[in-house]
């Protein structure tokens, strides 16, 4: 008996990356007008953020409906095989109500797992997941262990632009232009499964700043567990100094304090896709990670 591993594509994972680690990813559907996509499949990231900044009206993402996973679940099963489901929290997308019905039939060998996160936060989630199968544990006890380790994972991004948030009608018009002209740059993050804004900082230094100032109030990075950083856009230019930064405070307060903790030579980076990145515009840069404390 094996154990199948399944994400929706919004947990921003590479499709040579999951098959390497035996996941499966099921993509969710992107729609500019009329035109639909498969994110991932039929339009690529970059291609999703050219089209993104020469549009005025915001693509639109579907959730995923029960008969994709139920066709995905009826295989496992009928193949002697259990799964484990991890999808997009369910305060921003109905696709873990419909991975939820799809199971029903399926109680003793499917579980369904909630990551109550978005993007690269549910990837690390996914990534706990195949480790603790390499540990030889079942599919009911990484699904619990991912339902308690979920709570210290934390999502923290430095945002380019308010616009996004406006079009998507996360804050007022008025309060774009404002920030606009001040050059306000939102730092978001995701408490209790939504995405909110946590600070408001005046260029991108200071926005910056308040992004490790964030990390450090969550305890600091658990380094034994996965971390991801990615950017939204084009260019990885910001993100890549994010990390540079990042790291070199984590080693300053290492040596510091003489801890155990082993902080990385680098940080891996990936880019956002289509359904975070529909909200947040190009120029964002996230990091998710499993708090320490």
């Amino acid at each position: 008996m094996a154990i199948r591993i399944i994400v929706d594509s919004s947990a921003d994972m590479e499709e040579g990356y999951a098959r390497a680690h035996d996941i499966t990813i099921i993509p969710m559907t992107i729609a500019f007008g009329s035109e639909q996509y498969a994110e991932g499949v039929d339009l690529s990231r970059e291609e999703f953020f050219e089209r993104l900044v020469e549009t005025d009206e915001l693509p639109r993402t579907s959730q995923i409906p029960p008969m994709v996973f139920q066709d995905l679940f009826q295989e496992a099963v009928d193949a002697g095989d259990e799964v484990v489901c991890i999808t997009l929290s369910s305060h921003i997308s109905g696709t873990y109500q419909s991975a939820c019905i799809a199971a029903a039939p399926f109680k003793e060998s499917v579980f369904v797992v909630d990551s109550e996160n978005a993007t690269i936060g549910e990837r690390i989630l996914a990534e706990r997941a195949w480790a603790l199968r390499d540990e030889g544990l079942s599919a009911a006890d990484i699904a619990y262990r991912l339902n308690q380790e979920k709570k210290d994972i934390r999502l923290v991004a430095s945002l380019d632009t308010l616009e996004y948030l406006r079009r998507g009608g996360r804050i007022s018009g008025a309060a774009a232009l404002v920030g606009g002209m001040l050059s306000i740059k939102p730092v978001v993050g995701v408490v209790d499964g939504d995405v909110v804004v946590l600070g408001k900082a005046r260029g991108s230094k200071q926005s910056k700043n308040m992004v490790f100032q964030k990390i450090d109030e969550a305890g600091g990075i658990d380094f034994t567990r996965p971390i991801w950083v990615a950017y939204s856009g084009l260019s990885d230019a910001t993100a890549r100094k994010y990390i540079a930064d990042s790291l070199a405070q984590a080693k300053a307060a290492e040596e510091a304090t003489a801890d155990e903790s082993a902080v990385p030579d680098d940080l891996p980076l990936t880019q956002v896709g289509a359904v975070i990145g529909t909200h947040v515009g190009p120029g964002g840069v996230a990091f998710a990670f499993f708090a320490r404390e």
